[in-house]
């Protein structure tokens, strides 16, 4: 042993048990296992899945992104790649991982679209199921392999708004998830994170109900929802006008008569209930005042005065601008305004694409780290020859622009062709049949 190593092996014997403990925590706010960190009561437990809900299926503007995200994502092509290309057993490895991946009772894309509620809520909690890959079996248990391995027969969804609080340490890790389903009879249950796969959209404080991408969008959607609703009752307003009933003095006085003030009761829930359509009308006594000769009850409409001081249709443009930027999917409203550049579009539609490349990497990341090793563990196999999960990138290609810069570098003297490979890029994102003398690429 050379001094230095003797000097770094004497550091190392030094250290204590102390300095391989955790000590502090993340400092996220939980409480009984309830996570706390939201300082809006009205984002925080079921009430934030319920409203979350609301803005996803019934604003148009956050459904159309939601819907873009889940089509773009779901589109992309997945590969298991080898830890180590070399190594015939780490090849079979990764060849085994890949048909675990489509051979659950879900298609992998379907697999996705569920992963995908996450963005909606913050996080999504998979439970993984096992089973033994012995072909086609009526056990319930079907394969399309019958090696007699261990394969995941599902990754089981649990629905966010069925958590019933979390198991931390007390150091804020995440130990797993206790849920309350009243449909299954089985009453809290607890479903450990070594049997769950947790995708998140962010990890701050190891928070494990991550954040949703609908946050920053809430305040815009809380407004543009009562706006509308104003607008909604002042268009009926105007086209039925404000009516107005006129009754006897005595029926408004505190001297009124129980007959008399049930009559003014109901008078009132006519003016409540009147509706400009088909069946409009309303029956009203004739009687005259015997002092004066007018009407002692009368009913009209006053009608509108004019154009309102406030453009609603502005407002509630302005407030869908801000949900889909907070998105960084704006983009998709350019083309409704009559506004806004190609070259701006095309800016925005880039930086959207590379949001997503984000989230595909996470969901990556959660099965490489730890679906994978998990089923490996399972049939005894090394944990070191984990494979690793690629995914195709989302692409934004303007094919005038890619034409025009090929036709560039080809004007000043690159040689570009033959080339087997940019060949094939160009054929495939132009849609075109692939040469069978160019390899296809991802």
């Amino acid at each position: 042993m050379t001094d230095v190593a003797a000097d770094t092996f004497a550091e190392i014997k030094k250290a204590t048990s102390t300095d391989f403990m955790e000590i502090g925590s993340t400092g996220l706010q939980v409480y009984d296992g309830q996570v706390r960190e939201e300082f809006l009561t009205a984002l925080r437990g079921r009430t934030a899945y319920r409203t979350y809900r609301e803005m996803r299926d019934n604003d148009p503007v956050v459904g159309a992104v939601i819907q873009a995200i889940s089509m773009l994502m779901r589109s992309v092509e997945w590969q298991v790649e080898p830890s180590d290309p070399d190594n015939e057993q780490a090849a079979d490895i990764a060849t085994f991982c890949g048909q675990c991946m489509t051979d659950m009772t879900t298609t992998w894309e379907d697999m996705l679209a569920q992963i995908m509620s996450y963005l909606t809520y913050g996080w999504a909690y998979f439970e993984i199921v096992y089973k033994y890959r012995k072909g086609w079996t009526d056990d319930g248990e079907r394969s399309r392999y019958s090696d007699g391995m261990i394969g995941w027969r599902k990754l089981a969804p649990r629905s966010q708004d069925t958590l019933e609080r979390w198991n931390l340490d007390d150091n804020g890790g995440v130990k797993g998830m206790y849920q309350m389903n009243p449909t299954s009879g089985k009453g809290l249950v607890e479903i450990p994170i070594e049997k769950a796969l947790l995708f998140r959209t962010s990890s701050v404080l190891n928070n494990p109900e991550g954040r949703s991408v609908l946050r920053n969008a809430y305040t815009s959607y809380y407004f543009k929802k009562r706006i509308q609703e104003i607008e909604a009752i002042g268009i009926e307003r105007d086209l039925a006008g404000l009516p107005i009933a006129y009754v006897p003095p005595q029926l408004l006085s505190n001297n009124a008569s129980a007959e008399e003030t049930s009559a003014l009761n109901e008078i009132k829930q006519i003016i409540r209930n009147i509706r400009r359509d088909e069946q409009e009308g309303v029956v009203f006594p004739l009687a005259y005042d015997p002092e004066t000769g007018n009407l002692a009850y009368d009913i009209r409409l006053l009608s509108t005065g004019g154009d309102r001081q406030f453009d609603t249709d502005a407002i509630i443009t302005r407030y869908d601008q801000r949900i889909a930027m907070t998105m960084l999917a704006d983009f998709i409203l350019l083309g409704h305004e009559k506004v806004g550049t190609h070259a701006l579009s095309v800016s925005k539609v880039a930086l959207f694409s590379q949001s997503l490349n984000a989230y595909l990497d996470g969901i990556a990341s959660v099965f490489q780290n730890h679906a994978f090793p998990r089923l490996l563990k399972a049939n005894g196999i090394d944990p070191n020859f984990t494979p690793h999960l690629t995914h195709a990138p989302v692409r934004n290609v303007d094919l005038k622009e890619l034409g025009e810069y090929v036709a560039k570098l080809t004007g000043s003297g690159a040689e570009l062709f033959p080339d087997d490979n940019l060949e094939a890029y160009l054929r495939e994102v132009g849609g075109l049949p692939v040469s069978t003398e160019a390899e296809s690429v991802d």
